[in-house]
């Protein structure tokens, strides 16, 4: 929601080439009026290729393209009408891609390239249409779905929110839970069939396997529920937009995507999830901005100034603020102002009462490149940081730095996490993309140390803090990407009594990381935990494949599988699997 321009390049194109072509305004025109500004986006450097074979996917044109030289941005293809739309970070990109693809033979099919026109502003197109159709010009056809979306209107505001945010609101939670644990046991029969193709040595173990638990690969034990059920998020994103109400300055939700054509949001007052801490901000904070002469950032004509709120609570009743503020072309001292109002505002005025006990701002201005990194936080008032109890245990918490939005939940999750690591005093825990710290720091008691690794400098210096503070001396944490410092760190452990935990981000783990996993044959167990088990699929393989050239060491085997509950009332929730290494020598093994 913070940046248009990565929800306009979600979805490079969705008309075929043809239908694009046939649009009839220029680039220079309304719908990609966004090109036009001095901002980046991949989509002025966009290209299609034509003609491809039959039968390929995503990673395979990524692979094909990467072999030639070829660096694409983002790829969108479509596989049945044997083209895709690929953009890139610049024009010398763009015209090397062009150069080397254009002609060449993949697969008896010869390959064309041609420059392709940008995708059209979604929130402009859909308002072009809708103008179009209210003034009846012939040819023109109601968009597809419109009825959908006029019924939906008619909803009250509060049910329209928490369908779009929390859309298991009326499901009864045994419900919500048999369909988290029917979602996970899909993911583990495709993994079944997965390893089956990757590694033909395990098809005999695997065919007992799947006679015993139901066609998967291991027993996916019941999933375990989360201990609350409303009110059980600890950290918040809200936007700051027109509000579905007509209200100007509304902070909340959105109602829909941007890419979908709807930019409303709704206030958070009536929705489940969000803690009443959380809502009493949100509230102080639209009255400040309501009474301030700054208008909210437009996504359309990218002018105005606030553009979101992030708010952070603990059960021990500590609250972080932090203020998302477009500076535009305001001078240092107007800039200081604000904040000293913000600072007099939540201290001494009316937003006392909102219970802020840390706040910070944050300058979000357009993009200027690809890479998008934290962006520095000014702390305004209170203290640095919020602190939190898990497990027994006290962690402080920087703006950035990761830790479980379910706090209650989480302590399930680890606990479980504890139970299959099958630690003792011998052992050495790798704790990949560690956060705070709080897994390893809560197996830490337990285990002769604890390596910790994390990308957020911020979460480093909290992991190193918290250690400190519940008074460990067998933790070491090191900051940078998991898959530079990981094959370091683990060629450094002598220890023969090895287990890794990695809880990576949606996407999972570099294949690097995996591939040091492999290689490392003393590192004999891996627990997993996947926030998004069907995106960690490709590492589930890779953990699993059969050794070649490229992947060395033993392959693992998933032998347990359970869903954790963090998010009740939505379809999300963490999976841990516990992979062993398969003991060649073995002959209970293969």
């Amino acid at each position: 929601d913070l940046n248009r321009y990565d929800l306009i390049e979600e979805k490079n194109q969705d008309n075929p080439p043809a239908a694009a072509a046939e649009e009839g305004e220029g680039a220079a025109g309304g719908v990609y009026r966004y090109i036009k500004d001095d901002l980046f986006t991949s989509e002025i450097f966009k290209v299609e290729i034509q003609n491809l074979p039959k039968y390929i996917g995503f990673n395979d044109l990524k692979k094909f393209l990467n072999k030639h030289g070829v660096n694409p941005h983002k790829i969108k293809l479509f596989s049945k009408q044997m083209f895709a739309f690929v953009t890139f970070k610049n024009q010398e990109e763009r015209d090397k891609a062009m150069k080397a693809v254009h002609g060449m033979q993949w697969k008896s099919k010869v390959l064309s390239v041609r420059l392709a026109k940008p995708k059209a502003d979604p929130i402009l197109k859909k308002r072009k249409l809708e103008e179009e159709v209210e003034g009846g010009q012939p040819g023109t056809k109601r968009a597809a779905g419109s009825q959908e979306v006029e019924e939906n209107e008619e909803e009250p505001l509060n049910i329209q929110i928490a369908n779009a945010v929390t859309p298991l609101w009326n499901v009864p939670y045994e419900e919500q839970l048999k369909r988290k644990e029917k979602e996970v046991e899909g993911v583990l029969q495709k993994l079944t069939r997965e390893i089956g193709n990757n590694n033909k040595a395990m098809l005999p173990w695997l065919f007992v396997q799947k006679e015993k638990f139901n066609k998967m690969c291991c027993p996916l034990e019941a999933i375990r529920p989360s201990p609350v059920l409303t009110e059980y998020r600890n950290k918040c994103e809200f936007v700051i937009g027109v509000g579905a109400d007509g209200e100007d300055k509304t902070v909340g939700f959105r109602l829909g995507k941007y890419k979908g054509g709807s930019c409303a949001v709704v206030s958070p007052s009536e929705t489940t999830h969000v803690s009443s801490e959380a809502k009493r901000v949100v509230q102080g904070f639209q009255q400040f901005i309501r009474a301030n002469p700054y208008a909210v950032y437009s996504p359309e004509t990218y002018e105005g100034h606030w553009r979101q709120l992030t708010v952070r609570t603990s059960r021990i009743k500590q609250t972080m603020a932090i203020v998302f503020f477009n500076p535009q072309k305001l001078q240092e001292e107007e800039i200081e102002e604000l904040k000293r109002n913000l600072h007099q505002y939540f201290t001494e005025g009316e937003g006392k009462e909102s219970g802020i006990t840390s706040l910070y701002f944050v300058r979000m201005g357009q993009r200027t490149s690809a890479g998008t990194e934290d962006l520095p936080c000014e702390h305004v008032t209170g203290e640095e940081w919020i602190h939190e109890e898990l497990l027994g245990l006290k962690f402080r918490i920087s703006p950035h730095s990761f830790f479980q939005t379910n706090t209650p939940a989480a302590e399930v999750l680890y606990s479980a996490v504890g139970e299959w690591a099958q630690l003792d005093q011998d052992s050495t825990v790798l704790d990949v993309c560690c956060g705070t710290g709080t897994i390893g720091i809560s197996l830490a008691k337990r285990v002769k140390k604890v390596i910790g690794i994390e990308l957020c400098q911020e979460a480093v210096e909290d992991a190193k803090a918290n250690a400190e503070a519940n008074g460990l001396t067998n933790v070491e944490f090191h900051c940078g990407k998991a898959e530079d410092v990981f094959p370091t760190v683990l060629n450094a452990v002598v220890s023969p009594n090895v287990t890794a935990i990695v809880d990576p981000p949606r996407a999972g783990l570099h294949s690097k990381v995996i591939l040091a996993i492999r290689r490392a044959e003393h590192l004999k167990r891996l627990v997993y935990v996947a926030c998004n088990a069907k995106a960690a699929m490709n590492n589930f393989i890779d953990l699993c494949r059969a050794p070649s050239n490229r992947v060395r060491g033993s392959p693992f085997r998933p032998v347990r599988a359970m869903a954790v509950d963090l998010f009740p009332q939505t379809m999300h929730c963490e999976t841990i699997l516990l992979f062993e290494r398969v003991d060649y020598s073995s002959n209970t093994d293969i």
